[in-house]
């Protein structure tokens, strides 16, 4: 099984929300990422899509854009990202997803040999937005959730399986770790992906590869050029 991971899809959720407003390399790029994934991805291999799904706002109007990534090769494990507003409760959006497509949401799975945890993260304090007085709560909030996904992960993990973490929002700050990546290495988690920067200057200064004992990647789709990223040949 091999492992693949890319964020951000922004698909239009029924709506009527073209891209390249936010430049003319989003145009039709539901598109140009279907063809990259069919060239790529394997029906036996696994996809981890790290948050910002779909500009749906409601449970039901999310269903086409569950249909079209359940319609793309392999298996693929979603977390929720800070634009997921039609992602209620998990169990209710477990209920409608396609066979192929799991979530973790403040929990973990078992996918073959490996185990994925994940949540949403948030902003952190010291961010140039962050306002406590709102923000402060959901970050220790999403501390929590990420917690106990990883605590289930790692019984799930059984010291033998390697632990992948999705989270949406970065865990470093100024290439510096957050409490978010300071709990994930604690974990001894293999490798965690993460999305949400859409700026050449922000990819420029994200931090990808091994800190630590764990492997980061950026997986934003305009980061990556609207193509599936390739993690791992094997877990």
């Amino acid at each position: 099984m091999r492992i693949w991971a890319i964020a951000d899809l922004h698909l239009a959720g029924g709506q009527d929300k073209p891209m390249d407003v936010f430049g003319a390399h989003w145009r039709n790029h539901a598109a140009t990422i279907a063809k990259a994934w069919h060239e790529s991805v394997a029906a036996d291999d696994l996809v981890l899509i790290a948050g910002d799904i779909s500009w749906a706002m409601h449970l039901n109007d999310v269903r086409a854009d569950l249909a079209w990534i359940e319609a793309l090769p392999g298996k693929k494990v979603l977390c929720k990202g800070n634009h997921d507003y039609w992602w209620s409760s998990k169990n209710k959006v477990r209920a409608i997803l396609p066979p192929s497509l799991q979530i973790v949401d403040c929990d973990a799975v078992v996918v073959d040999q490996i185990v994925v945890c994940g949540t949403r993260g948030w902003a952190v304090p010291g961010d140039r937005d962050f306002d406590k007085t709102t923000d402060q709560r959901i970050y220790e909030r999403e501390l929590g959730r990420l917690e106990r996904a990883l605590a289930g992960a790692q019984v799930l993990a059984e010291e033998a399986r390697p632990i992948y973490v999705l989270l949406h929002f970065p865990p470093f700050r100024d290439g510096q770790p957050t409490e978010f990546a300071k709990r994930i290495a604690a974990a001894n988690a293999h490798t965690c992906v993460y999305g949400h920067l859409h700026q050449a200057e922000q990819w420029a200064n994200a931090t990808t590869g091994h800190v630590e004992t764990v492997f980061y990647q950026l997986t934003a789709c305009d980061a990556l050029g609207f193509k599936p990223l390739l993690l791992t040949d094997n877990p």
